[in-house]
């Protein structure tokens, strides 16, 4: 089993900057790809961004909406992925999830049913 738990939500204006973070715990050494899902109100849970996870071969992946804004890190050593998000814009407003998929899942999968491992999510909510 492995357990996510996001945390650095908020509300902040746009321009702001917000750093999230996701801590993993229980069978990490099973995750291939660690990603970043969010989903606004009314909408889908839509991917925003993935990083190869447990391996040398390092790899990061961004959805176009936050390409060049977002970035994806990860600490091995901490167990935590993070998202570095800068010039927000109201809508990136969203509930933010991350999430990890096995190696069975193949390289840095884009949906959600690909990704076996969920947090409870955390709020971002950026005013105009």
């Amino acid at each position: 089993q492995v357990q996510l738990v996001e945390s650095g939500g908020g509300l902040v204006q746009a321009g702001d900057s917000l750093r999230l973070s996701c801590v993993l715990s229980g069978r990490t050494s099973t995750i291939y790809t660690m990603g970043w899902f969010r989903q606004a109100p009314g909408k889908e849970r839509d991917w925003v961004a993935a990083i190869t996870w447990n391996w040398d071969l390092r790899g990061t992946n961004y959805a176009s909406s936050v390409k060049d804004r977002f970035t994806i890190t990860g600490d091995n050593a901490k167990n935590t992925v993070y998202l570095q998000m800068s010039s927000l814009k109201p809508e990136d407003t969203a509930v933010y999830y991350c999430a990890a998929a096995r190696a069975e899942a193949g390289y840095q999968p884009l949906r959600r049913d690909q990704y076996a491992y969920w947090g409870q999510g955390t709020q971002v909510t950026v005013s105009s």
